[in-house]
This record gives C-alpha cells, sequence and structure tokens, in this order.
C-alpha cells in the first residue's frame, strides 16, 4: 500500500468513526472522546506527507470532520484538543506527539470512570434505591462499586426516551445482578420518593457548575430537589467546559425528529422539536464527583482553571 492508499484509508476509517458518533451507534459522552481520540491516533499514522503545513492542515480537517458530529458534547472538542496539542517542528515528531496524546488520554479516560465509580459510591449507602437517567459510564461506575463493594441497592433506571438509552442501562445492571426497574421518563414525579439518590452523568459541566445533560435531566433534578432527594452527578474533569469561562454558551444539540415521529415530514401542521439535552442549575446539584474528588458545584471554575489548563479556550 502506498503512501496516497494509506491516507485514504486512514480517512475513510475517520469519517466511519464520525458517522458512528453522529448516529449514536457511538454514544456516551466518554465512548465518544475515546472514539474520537484513537480515529485521530490511526488518520496521523495513515498519513504520510513531506511537509509540516501539509500535514497540519490534513490533521485540522480531520478534527473539524469530528467536531461536526455532535456539538454539544464537550468531551468531545476537549478530547480532540488534548490529542492535537503538539509542538514538533517535523512530521515525525508531530506523528509522534499525536500519537502519545492519544494513548495517554484513552487511558486516563478508563482510569477516571474507575476512579469517579470508587469516589461516588462511597455517597451510596446499603439499603439505597438509586435513580437513574440515560446510559452514562461514569453513572453506572458508582452504581457497580457499591454493589462490589456489598452494599444491598437497587436501581430504578429511566427509558431515556426518544433514543431509549434506557435500555442499554438495564441490559449493564441486569448482567452483574443488580434488581432494578424500569420506568417512563414521565414516572419519575411518581417514584421519586421511592429513590434515596438521583445519579447522572453528563456531557457538559459549565463554569459555574451547571449540567447539560440527556434531554429530561433537569426536571429530574428539579423533582429530586422538590422530594429533598440527593441529586448526584458523575463528571470526567474533560467534561467541564474551558469555552464557558470566556462567557460562550453550550449549543444544544437539535437532533432528527424522526427519532421521536416516524414520517415526521408527512405531517402538514405539525412540528417536532428534538433538543437532545438540557441544563439543569447548579443550585439542584448536591455534588459532583470526578476522579480528581468530590466537589460542590460552585468549584467548577478551579477544575476548568487547574485540570484543563487556559490555553483549551484557543
Amino acid at each position: 500500500m502506498d503512501s496516497s492508499d494509506a491516507a485514504a484509508l486512514g480517512i475513510v476509517r475517520l469519517e466511519k468513526t464520525a458517522q458512528e458518533i453522529r448516529t449514536m451507534e457511538i454514544r456516551g459522552a466518554g465512548r465518544i472522546a475515546r472514539a474520537a481520540a484513537g480515529a485521530l491516533k490511526g488518520y496521523a499514522e495513515a498519513l504520510f506527507v513531506d511537509d509540516m503545513e501539509g500535514f497540519r492542515e490534513e490533521m485540522k480537517r480531520a478534527a473539524e470532520i469530528l467536531l461536526s458530529t455532535r456539538p454539544t458534547a464537550v468531551s468531545l472538542s476537549n478530547s480532540v484538543a488534548m490529542v492535537m496539542r503538539y509542538q514538533a517542528s517535523d512530521v515525525s515528531g508531530a506523528r509522534r506527539e499525536i500519537v502519545k496524546n492519544a494513548d495517554r488520554f484513552i487511558s486516563s479516560s478508563l482510569k477516571a470512570v474507575d476512579r469517579i465509580g470508587e469516589i461516588g459510591s462511597k455517597r451510596i449507602r446499603s439499603g439505597d434505591t438509586v435513580l437513574t437517567h440515560c446510559n452514562s459510564e461514569a453513572a453506572l461506575s458508582i452504581i457497580a462499586r457499591a454493589y462490589r463493594d456489598g452494599k444491598d441497592i437497587e436501581v430504578i433506571a429511566t427509558e431515556s426516551r426518544p433514543r431509549m438509552q434506557g435500555l442499554l442501562t438495564i441490559g449493564f445492571l441486569e448482567e452483574i445482578g443488580i434488581s432494578t426497574e424500569l420506568i417512563v421518563d414521565s414516572a419519575v414525579r411518581s417514584v421519586i420518593n421511592d429513590a434515596d439518590a438521583v445519579v447522572v452523568g453528563a456531557d457538559v459541566i459549565t463554569a459555574n457548575g451547571s449540567l447539560v445533560n440527556k434531554i429530561g435531566t433537569s426536571q429530574i433534578a428539579l423533582i429530586a430537589h422538590e422530594a429533598r432527594t440527593p441529586f448526584i452527578v458523575a463528571a470526567e474533569t474533560y467534561k467541564f467546559s474551558p469555552a464557558t469561562i470566556m462567557g460562550e454558551l453550550v449549543e444544544i444539540e437539535e437532533r432528527s425528529p424522526d427519532e421521536v415521529l416516524r414520517d415526521a415530514g408527512r405531517y402538514r401542521h405539525v412540528r417536532v422539536r428534538n433538543p437532545a439535552f438540557d441544563v439543569t442549575p447548579h443550585q439542584y446539584i448536591d455534588v459532583i464527583c470526578t476522579e480528581a474528588g468530590a466537589i460542590p458545584p460552585e468549584m467548577s471554575y478551579l477544575i476548568i482553571k487547574e485540570r484543563l489548563g487556559w490555553e483549551m479556550n484557543d
């Protein structure tokens, strides 16, 4: 295979990953971030150009393809920024740095999930019933760690419409043996008094500690606040958004109407809205469990400043 064939194969693989992220074959903020890092690594390895400017432009194009797939997921943009942070003056050096960055990000992402499980599980007591929404690796790590530590717990899981990510959650919980109830999203208010804690994941944590997560999360947080049920967020530090320090708003992704209503186009007088995420104000969050520790939402600014670095605003 010559260099042009290798480069062509590299872009095909990268575009395949991008399409899988866009169509939610790859879903979950952490999985998306790791997939993007791996795709950039693979493209860098396949890309053989002689001049540094050409390499830089090709890698920038690859990054933009990935960034266009899910506009809300800061885990995606942060992972791309971390992988693309190289200072080499020649192509071979730049390629080595990108590969090293990608491997380091993927490894640290997996370790972060385990660490969050260890930290967050201390908030769960034996005998608790935990309510969870959507399908979050980090949130499930907390629940699974509590169970594996010998705590007698049960789970209430929402369907998480319209993409039904809750079915992935109950599949995972079934596999490890946790007693679980599945409910429709609109039943949360009816069952909240049966729950001792709510544990959810995150797609974005803003500078003021607000949470952007799967649509329906903000309603659950409001209900939990009213019922005085602790609301716990599980979030790797790369899900915190440096851009929000500079005043940028988080773009809320609007997905296809067909996810909500089949053949939506045949309705002349009906418009379907399908926002994928909503915003939970920090006042409704009791604690954010990260790999750096369990913090109040008001400390989000420090996570961004000290863990991610100001240079990620560029």
